[in-house]
């Protein structure tokens, strides 16, 4: 009875044994190549494209206000209307000037009705005072033989003739010099005037903006709101609201925390991945690396480098704006022996992994060199086609082989 229950309870350990055995997953050493990457967000951008922006007029006619705009990502061509402004501010400013300068016209045609009466006037004056300058001069030739002081009188009344045609002709004069110059300034009153309409009439058709070429409409955002640009949003003269990107070129960009950045350099390779195809990776390639740090979020302390990369070939799912997760290739390790990170067991910079010899594991320190998310590069301890345990085949050394990370 005691051989059999000894037999029992081998066997059933024996069992047992097996079953742990059979659940540790193993993985068998093998030589391979390590990529040592960096993996950030990013954003897509078009390396090159058209602004479109609100009108650039003048403040006096208003704010500008939209009233219509396209639906952001839609496909236009060129000629095709992206937004529309409201056309009432400058509306009133066309209307005010259009009867301002009715009224400039009209007061210059009463001017010149006025001044043509006064100078007719004074011309008539001028003719009179001519005769009557002629005839004290006939007085005068005709007084050779009148007395002295007739002769004298005579001679007066000539001089003062003369000063009169004088004065007469120099009224005549002064009046036409300041009639010119009252004219001129009206003229001027209504050039400007008309400046003002046809600079009305040139902002009103500019409240209508159509789109110079063609391509898919990105909207910017409008700082005041956090949000895209959309009816009802004022702007200022001049803003970009619109892009139309180059999507023959597309770039990811990147900010890279400050003490990662002098790992950085051109030329990179970077894998690109968007956040809504995950199964769709572009290559790329490192092509600028901002010289100034800025901050992460506006007023955060964390610093960063803005990164561009320059995705290679084009593809109808890379659209401006998408966000995407890129992996930058810092180091390329090759023909190294290579554990999946969940092989390898760290303390106190003591490093470890459990090799299978038998039916049973084997703890064996490791020297390890770099790694990434997935492997480590083992330099000594194992030898390539050893097996190890993916899991800890003794859980009862866990508290034992917990890492210091």
């Amino acid at each position: 009875m005691n051989k059999i229950y000894i037999f029992l309870l081998i066997f059933f350990c024996h069992a047992c044994s097996s079953g742990e055995e059979n659940e540790i997953s193993l993985y068998k050493v093998e030589r391979g190549d390590l990529s040592i990457t960096l993996n950030e967000e990013g954003e897509l951008k078009a390396l090159n494209s058209t602004n479109i922006s609100s009108p650039n007029i003048s403040w006096r006619f208003g704010s500008l206000k939209v009233i219509k705009i396209i639906d952001d990502g839609t496909e236009v061509i060129k000629g095709d209307t992206v937004i529309v402004f409201d056309p009432s501010e400058v509306g009133k400013v066309i209307e005010q000037s259009e009867n301002d300068l009715a009224i400039a016209r009209a007061e210059l045609e009463k001017n010149k009705a006025e001044q043509a009466s006064k100078l007719e006037e004074l011309e008539s004056n001028f003719k009179i005072t001519e005769i009557s300058h002629r005839i004290s001069e006939i007085n005068f030739e005709l007084a050779e033989y009148e007395a002295e002081v007739t002769k004298k009188e005579i001679e007066l009344k000539l001089k003062k003739a003369k000063i009169s045609l004088g004065k007469a002709k120099g009224e005549i004069e002064n009046t036409k010099k300041i009639q010119f110059e009252e004219l001129k300034q009206t003229f001027l009153r209504i050039k400007q005037l008309e400046s003002r309409m046809k600079d009305g009439i040139d902002a009103l058709k500019s409240l209508t903006v159509i789109s110079p070429a063609p391509g898919i409409a990105i909207l910017t955002k409008n700082w005041s709101t956090g949000n895209k640009w959309q009816v009802g949003d004022q702007t200022w003269p001049g803003n970009p609201m619109i892009s139309l990107p180059d999507l023959s070129q597309i770039i990811a960009a990147v900010k890279i925390n400050e003490i990662d950045i002098s790992k950085i350099c051109s030329s990179q390779k970077v894998d690109v991945k968007l956040d809504a195809y995950s199964d769709t990776v572009f290559s790329a390639e490192v092509t600028k690396i901002a010289n100034l740090a800025e901050s992460k979020n506006g007023k955060d302390k964390i610093k960063v480098f803005p990164i561009e990369t320059l995705i290679d070939g084009t593809s109808p799912k890379l659209l401006p704006g998408m966000t995407v997760s890129c992996s930058i290739i810092i180091d390329e390790i090759k023909d190294q022996l290579l554990v999946p990170a969940d092989a390898l067991y760290s303390k106190k910079n003591i490093h470890w992994v459990y090799v299978k010899e038998g039916s049973s594991f084997k703890k064996k320190e490791v020297t390890i060199g770099p790694s990434n998310s997935d492997y480590v590069v083992i330099n000594e301890g194992i030898e390539e086609g050893d097996k190890l345990a993916l899991t800890n085949p003794y859980p009862e050394d866990k508290q034992e082989n917990e890492s210091d990370e």
